[in-house]
C-alpha cells in the first residue's frame, strides 16, 4: 500500500477522544453541503488537519461562506449548520 504525500498531520485527535483523517473529510467534488459535510471541513480546519486556504481551495467555498460557518458554529454549535434550523440562528 502506497500512501500519498500531504502537507501536515493525516489524522488528528478531537477533545472528545476520537480520531479524524483525511478520509473522514467530504471529497472535493461535494456540491451538496449537509450539516454533517461543513462540520467535518470546520473540524478539520479547526484541530490543524487541513489549512483554511486548502481548505476553500478543494471545496471551491468563499471566504464569507466559510467564515460564517465557523462563525455559526462557535456562537451557536454544530446544530447551526443545518438548513432546517438556520433561521432559528440568524440575527436579524
Amino acid at each position: 500500500m502506497f500512501l500519498k504525500k500531504v502537507e501536515g498531520p493525516r489524522a488528528v485527535t478531537l477533545p472528545d477522544g476520537t480520531t479524524m483523517t483525511r478520509a473522514d473529510l467530504p471529497r472535493s467534488e461535494t456540491q451538496r453541503w449537509v450539516a454533517s459535510r461543513k462540520v467535518a471541513v470546520v473540524r478539520g480546519v479547526i484541530y490543524g488537519l487541513i489549512t483554511k486556504t486548502e481548505a476553500k481551495q478543494r471545496y471551491k467555498l468563499s471566504d464569507e461562506e466559510f467564515d460564517s460557518w465557523i462563525k455559526a458554529v462557535a456562537d451557536h454549535g454544530e446544530e447551526a449548520l443545518k438548513a432546517t434550523t438556520l433561521k432559528r440562528y440568524r440575527q436579524p
